[in-house]
């Protein structure tokens, strides 16, 4: 069994942070849950690079935007996906570090858990190419071979 990929979840609105975890946590990921940008760099600030997979968060918060929560993150762990999700379509200029911007009522859930699992997998990096040992190319000739005549 794979180990469940871990998500960093921001955001200030109490209602909107419990339903995004529910909503992943259903689909299998491990939530981390911040209530704050401050929380949030704390929670980076502890954990081991690599452990996180991504970072969820909204734009829009007191003390600190999602813009430069984001920023802060890849200062502390350069490889750390980030998505930002905004209320205001048009916010999308001031989510400038995020890897994916996603505005709140024009996408659905479907597409945010399929952008969460397309940057989790790019984190992850390509499949690893395993080389064709010699006794195999070697049936290859000879079926080549054997096709040919």
């Amino acid at each position: 069994m794979r180990p469940k990929k871990t998500i960093l979840c921001v955001d200030d609105n109490e209602q909107v942070l419990s339903v995004r975890c529910f909503l992943l946590e259903t689909r299998g990921y491990r939530v981390i849950a911040a209530h704050t940008p401050q929380e949030a760099l704390e929670v980076l600030e502890r954990s081991i690079p690599g452990s996180l997979d991504l970072v969820l968060c909204d734009l829009l918060m007191p003390q600190m935007d999602g813009n430069e929560l984001v920023r802060r993150a890849k200062q502390l762990q350069p490889g750390l996906p980030a998505m930002i999700v905004s209320g205001t379509v048009n916010a999308f200029d001031r989510a400038l570090h995020a890897d994916v911007f996603l505005p709140k009522g024009a996408s659905s859930p479907a597409e945010m858990i399929e952008r969460i699992r397309v940057l989790v997998a790019r984190k992850r990096g390509p499949k690893k190419v395993i080389p064709v040992a010699s006794t195999q190319s070697s049936d290859l000739g000879t079926f080549a071979h054997a096709t040919a005549s």
